[in-house]
């Protein structure tokens, strides 16, 4: 009863042509996650399978949940499925209730008996088999570029644009504003930030605060972060060791 889970919408199943569908596709998986109990919910952006999702995507995600949050009932009862599952089980049981009183009928007037049950177990596996099939198939068809819902004259072609309407020219100047903040941070107020770092590293206190605070504020990378804490901490190899820093920088 205490366990606490996070969900999120397949994006292996997006795809390249067609990316506006895949705001159903979401919108459905989003859906049986809440109908399933989650607690935490994840929903992928339409155009995942493009490129990064443009803020236009990103917006329309969250909205997706919002729309699932507040505009349904969804989250008014506890187990939405609750009374439909618990009548289908209770029908099963009748149903195989029923069964298993006509086959003992049938063993006391002599009727089945060995030959019944041989013949019950030359039966296919139960619809566990099926269901792997159907979803390695489902599976199969993603990777190759092919869907039903992708329509057949449409199936191969790739937006020219991106689907929130990026082109080479943003681009270029996404790229070169990287370049402008690279030039205007401070060499001396990174370095010091970074040394900061490693030494919260070496101590037993948290690091926490320069990584969440020095860093950031004078502009300092990921990366940049990532290769302070390897000199201090090492790597893990490919045999699973770790590996003491054989370096030390500051």
């Amino acid at each position: 009863m205490m366990l606490r889970f996070h969900t999120q919408t397949a994006g292996v199943q997006l795809t390249a042509q067609q990316p506006e569908v895949n705001l159903v596709r979401v919108t459905v998986q989003a859906l049986a996650a809440v109908l399933g109990g989650t607690q935490s919910l994840h929903t992928n952006s339409y155009d995942e399978a493009i490129a990064l999702p443009t803020e236009k995507a990103a917006r329309l995600a969250l909205r997706t949940q919002q729309v699932l949050a507040h505009e349904t009932d969804l989250t008014a009862t506890v187990d939405p499925f609750a009374g439909l599952v618990r009548g289908r089980v209770d029908d099963r049981r009748r149903s195989r209730r029923s069964r298993d009183d006509s086959m003992h009928a049938r063993r006391r007037l002599g009727v089945g008996g060995r030959g019944h049950r041989a013949r019950a177990s030359r039966r296919p596996r139960s619809s566990a088999r099926r269901t792997r099939s159907s979803a390695s198939d489902r599976r199969r068809r993603t990777c190759c570029g092919g869907r039903e819902s992708v329509h057949p004259r449409r199936r191969g072609a790739l937006p020219e644009r991106g689907a929130g309407g990026s082109d080479v020219r943003e681009a270029k100047q996404a790229i070169e504003a990287c370049h402008a903040a690279s030039r205007a941070r401070s060499s001396c107020c990174r370095c010091a930030a970074l040394k900061d770092v490693q030494s919260a590293a070496r101590s037993t206190g948290s690091v926490l605060y320069p990584l969440k605070r020095g860093a950031p504020d004078v502009k300092a990378t990921v990366g940049e972060v990532c290769d302070a804490l390897r000199d201090v901490w090492g790597t893990i190899p490919a045999d699973g060791c770790l590996a003491t820093a054989a370096r030390c920088r500051g």
